[in-house]
This record gives structure tokens, sequence and C-alpha cells, in this order.
């Protein structure tokens, strides 16, 4: 089947490109998915139209990405978290959670899928995060790990704590 990319099909092509693909995958998740439509005579027509519509897209979305890579470049992260001997994390670092920093520091949203990481961070320490905004967008994030500090013996416990727990003592 012939089908007319209406938008970037990833692995794909462009749009605007005539492509031939499996008849089921185009009727059943192309066309559907407003990805394509059949390439008709009176759709080949379209062609060009399709294409300069797809260029304007693509010119908006490279320019939001440039801002957003100007904000977000060098920034650093730091995610405070427990961690085990041998400097393990007890969890992990993700992209969900890199994306949410990146939002609470810049206000900017990014779809953790663009966020590269091989695998969940698991250490602590100072790791560099790719951020794929663009296919030559790329900019860079450090991701800082720092343990929490333990917590505080009944004797390093401040005064006050202390004699807050007294007082409820007194009034069962």
């Amino acid at each position: 089947m012939d089908v007319i990319l209406t938008q970037d099909v990833p692995g794909l092509g462009m749009a605007g490109q005539i492509k031939r693909v499996a008849d089921g995958y185009g009727r059943n998740y192309l066309i559907p998915q407003g990805l394509a439509i059949v390439a008709t005579k009176s759709a080949r027509k379209q062609v060009a139209d399709i294409q300069r519509t797809a260029e304007r897209q693509r010119t908006r979305e490279r320019s939001a990405a440039e801002v957003l890579a100007d904000k977000i470049h060098g920034l650093t992260l730091t995610f405070v978290v427990k961690a085990g001997e041998g400097d393990r994390l007890y969890g992990s670092i993700t992209s969900s959670d890199i994306a949410e920093a990146i939002q609470e520091a810049t206000g900017e949203e990014v779809d953790r899928r663009r966020i590269v990481l091989d695998r969940p961070i698991k250490t602590l320490g100072d790791h560099p995060v790719t951020i794929r905004l663009a296919t030559d967008i790329a900019p860079e994030v450090v991701v800082v790990v720092r343990r929490e500090e333990e917590p505080e013996t009944p004797a390093e416990a401040p005064a006050e704590a202390v004699e807050a727990v007294e007082e409820l003592d007194d009034e069962v």
C-alpha cells in the first residue's frame, strides 16, 4: 500500500513523502492515527501543501527547542535520597524524576521520553544526562545525587522535641 505521510514518522519518513508500507500497518496504525493518507491521484496533488505545512511546523518546533535548550543547558539538578552501603540508592532516579525537576527549576515542561538514560541512576555522585529536544539539539544537564542525612538518635534530638514529647506524655 502506498501512503502519503502527513506528519513526520520516526523510522519511516518525513511529512509529504510517499512511502510503501504493509497494508495492515497503513490501515490499522498510520491512517487511524492521522499520520498518513492513502496515496490516491487526488492526494498526490496535495503533497506539496503537506510538505510546506510540515516544514513550517518543524521550524516552529526547532525554534522552541532552541529556546528551551538555552534555558536548560548546564542546569544542575540536585536530588537528596536515601542510600545504603557502597553508595547505592534504595530507589533510583528515573527520567520522570529528572523531567519533574527540570519543570520545577525552569517552569518549562520536558517530555520524559526525550531524556536519554541508558538505565536509571542508582548511585550517588554527579551524572551528566542528555536531553534530546531535536535531531541536532541536545543540551546536557548534570544530575547530582547526594545522600540524605541519617535520622537523629534520641540523644542528639533537639531539646524542643524532647519537651514536646514530655508534654504529650503529661496529657495522657
